[in-house]
């Protein structure tokens, strides 16, 4: 149960206290999603979140930003397509930090393998609150399971209702954000989430 972090959720308490309410009920990942902050508040945020998260015993991932997940010690990084490819990533972060790549086609499954992507977030698995996400097609998350031989994390419109639906396609795991971090309940919710995974 991969929980990728969204402040818009943080509105009455701190992102800080969602994610520690989150490793409460359960989540064997986190991932720090910064679109906003500028280099210095993402890096003292992730500092400490990094450090709530070690207290755990769960990896700690970065998205997007390979500068701070390297001057945190992130267990891991996440990139996109549209960033640097996996290859380009692994010669900034060397060989301790896991490496995470988005993939929507066995193609682009394949590729982020050959540069050396330790796992994959594949979506949407569903439809989204995002506008520039396309769902899936039928029977493509299987796919990409079958071509790669690395944990395979399905996203996207994932929630308690249909979650169980991706029952045998193969994913390592399911990674959630509104569905998380949205919920009233966290930890809660959480514990529910981790049960179906």
């Amino acid at each position: 149960l991969y929980a990728v972090t969204n402040r818009v959720h943080a509105v009455n308490e701190t992102l800080y206290d969602q994610v520690r309410k989150a490793l409460e009920g359960g989540v064997t990942c986190v991932q720090l999603r910064e679109k906003e902050l500028d280099d210095e508040a993402f890096l003292k945020e992730a500092v400490e979140i990094h450090a709530l998260c070690q207290r755990y015993g769960v990896p700690f991932f970065v998205n997007d930003n390979v500068d701070i997940a390297i001057r945190c010690h992130a267990e891991g990084i996440h990139v996109g397509q549209e960033d640097m490819a996996a290859a380009q990533v692994r010669q900034r972060v060397g060989d301790e930090m896991m490496i995470g790549v988005s993939v929507h086609s066995v193609e682009e499954a394949l590729e982020a393998v050959r540069h050396g992507a330790d796992c994959l977030g594949v979506g949407a698995a569903f439809s989204t609150t995002k506008a520039d996400v396309d769902v899936l097609p039928e029977g493509m998350m299987k796919a990409i399971c079958d071509a790669v031989d690395i944990p395979v994390v399905a996203i996207g419109g994932i929630h308690k209702e249909n979650l169980l639906r991706l029952k045998g396609t193969g994913v390592n795991g399911v990674a959630l954000v509104s569905a998380i971090f949205g919920a009233e309940d966290i930890e809660a919710e959480c514990r529910e989430l981790k049960a179906l995974a």
